[in-house]
């Protein structure tokens, strides 16, 4: 009975019901408001069978670990399609499965007549499957599986409002700030195949005792960034301030009651790692605690419900994070299950509360608060982390980014005779026709394109320089004879070029090329 129903938990029913209304909505049988009842009852089902199945598998005390075969392998690496059912994880599934079920029953009513129903119940139900694959995976594998697919829809729902530019890009910067994340939880799994040779989650913490000082301290930093970024903690919690955008039912069980705690969770399935490197329970505690002064500090400046929720949220995050660098593993699980529920009714009650304090006044700041002027500036502005970050990170790539596009569209594709944009020539050989011909016209060059600093000036010289070869050695050099065959081959290759170009064939590329990998 156990094996059946941890099956069914993270696949059959909240998946299968994700796939029912995605292939209806794209077939276009499911559209419209005459569909929303069926939409309704099939997520509702979904989360229903799945929160019995995991009060089920809870219920019958088993501590066992199901192995249904072998996902991927290579040489002696063996990845296993595995799900543990020990008490934490069939708890939190429960639980999980509990509170997405109420969400779902909530947006009900509170989405009627949105113009993305369907989408939204859709990624709703995928977000079930994902938590229950997340947190009933034996692997590390299956667990980043449910850990990427949870974190998509997060961004699905937070852009929910696509057409709205704040919350398209909100939703971008929370996907691009969980990466971060996502690549300390893959250098963790690398790590645990090198030097334990498999990802399971008992053998990372049976073989943790095993391994050097350092190696336990880099293995645990590497998924203490994982949590790290998918609990908000500082100095990534700015992300969970912005990830409000989406409605407040998709806030609710991804930022309040659900998704938030996954690195939490995390960290709980890790203990005996954590616990073997004293470095990593410190950095525990340090990040939880100036997390929690960070949310408390910043919610009382809020002037929103939903963003005082939020910083909430943040300031119980970093206090679990701490309770599990002291060491209080228990209490860190209880605080978990207990914040969940709490912060998801809150969250569902937001509305209900703005309607009937409609015209009172707001929240006065606290007096102790108000009195320090500075430190009410730095609440407000939330200790400037977001601006802190775009200097010290944003800015900076977004200026190396375009500093080598521009090498890229000067040097590399001139080098190899890439196509350029029609109102610069379409090659460097149409530039050098141009040219004999007495058309070529420098503003519309390189020379109305100005570099930015040293690396843009040495960027410069060196395309001015290979330009210079190019025209005086490789193209005059070939004379009329190659001009006349690259004019006769020239658009059937920029055809091809176009042809192969579209994105079918891309997919097929990349598809033909993991054949041919595995």
């Amino acid at each position: 009975m156990i094996n059946t129903t941890l099956i069914v938990i993270p696949t059959l029913t909240p998946f299968l019901a994700a796939l029912s209304i995605g292939v209806g909505a794209l077939s276009g049988i499911i559209a419209g408001e005459a569909w929303e009842k069926a939409t309704a009852r099939i997520a509702l089902a979904g989360a229903t069978l799945s929160l019995l199945a995991g009060l089920a598998a809870l219920g019958s005390g088993s501590q066992e670990t199901l192995h249904l075969g072998d996902w991927l392998s290579s040489g002696d690496y063996r990845i296993g399609l595995d799900f543990r059912s020990d008490k934490l994880s069939l708890g939190l599934a429960a639980l999980f499965s509990l509170l997405c079920l109420l969400v779902i029953k909530f947006s009900v009513n509170y989405m009627h007549r949105e113009a993305g129903y369907h989408r939204f119940f859709f990624v709703l139900s995928l977000f079930t499957a994902a938590m229950q694959l997340l947190v009933t995976a034996g692997n590390g594998a299956l667990t980043f599986a449910g850990w990427e697919i949870a974190g998509f829809c997060s961004y699905l729902l937070i852009g929910y409002a696509y057409d709205r530019d704040n919350a398209a890009g909100n939703a971008v910067r929370v996907f691009v700030a969980n990466r971060i994340g996502d690549a300390g939880f893959v250098a963790g799994l690398a790590l645990s195949f090198l030097w334990l040779g498999g990802i399971e989650w008992d053998a990372i913490n049976n073989g943790a005792a095993g391994l050097g000082d350092g190696q336990r301290f880099a293995l645990a930093v590497c998924f203490l960034t994982a949590a790290m970024a998918k609990s908000a903690q500082a100095p990534l919690a700015p992300w969970l301030a912005r990830a409000i955008e989406g409605p407040t039912p998709s806030s609710a069980v991804f930022y309040g009651a659900v998704m938030v705690h996954a690195g939490v969770y995390l960290l709980l399935r890790l203990e005996p790692l954590f616990a073997a490197s004293p470095g990593a329970m410190g950095l525990l505690v340090l990040m939880g605690a100036a997390t929690a002064l960070y949310g408390f500090a910043s919610g009382l400046a809020q002037t929103d419900v939903k963003s005082a929720l939020v910083f909430s949220a943040s300031g119980q995050l970093g206090l679990m994070f701490a309770e599990c660098g002291l060491g209080l593993w228990q209490l860190a699980a209880w605080h978990l299950a207990a914040h969940a529920v709490l912060r998801a009714y809150q969250f569902l009650a937001a509305p209900s509360l703005m309607h009937d304090t409609l015209g009172l006044g707001m929240r006065p700041v606290p007096a102790w608060l108000a009195e320090r002027r500075r430190w009410y500036t730095a609440a407000l502005q939330r200790f400037w982390l977001d601006h802190l970050a775009d200097w010290a990170v944003t800015d900076p790539v977004r200026r190396l980014a375009v500093d080598l596009s521009r090498f890229d569209e000067r040097v590399v594709n001139r080098a190899i005779g890439l196509p350029e944009p029609a109102v610069r020539a379409l090659s460097s050989l149409a530039q050098w026709e141009e040219r004999r011909l007495g058309a070529y016209d420098a503003t519309t060059h390189e020379d109305a394109i100005r570099p930015l600093g040293l690396f843009g000036r040495l960027t410069r010289w060196l395309a001015n320089g290979l330009n210079h070869f190019e025209q005086r050695w490789v193209l005059y050099g070939m004379g009329e004879g190659m001009l006349r065959h690259a004019r006769r081959f020239g658009p059937a290759l920029n055809l091809l070029d176009d042809f192969m170009a579209q994105p079918r064939y891309v997919v097929l590329l990349i598809l033909a090329t993991l054949l041919m990998v595995f």
